[in-house]
């Protein structure tokens, strides 16, 4: 089964390739398409980081228990 993070794996390298080739076919040299490609590529990743965290049930739960938010625990005021 393909998840998120397995699209986010495929898209990097097509992000980075599909937009320099795109740029390059419309005219514009190497030089200056494979930046634009690159940040491309690195708005894939920075969604994949920022946006979509990978946080596991396990995190959560101490986040929250941490803050003092957690399921029928004793607050530690």
């Amino acid at each position: 089964m393909t998840g998120y993070y397995d699209y986010v794996l495929g898209l990097i390298p097509a992000a980075l390739i599909g937009v320099t080739a795109l740029l390059t076919l419309a005219g514009l040299s190497l030089t200056s398409a494979l930046p634009a490609g690159a940040v491309a590529a690195a708005t894939v990743m920075a969604h994949a980081v920022f946006v979509r965290a990978p946080v596991t049930d396990a995190d959560a739960r101490a986040d929250a228990a941490r803050s003092g938010r957690g399921e029928g625990g004793r607050s530690s005021v």
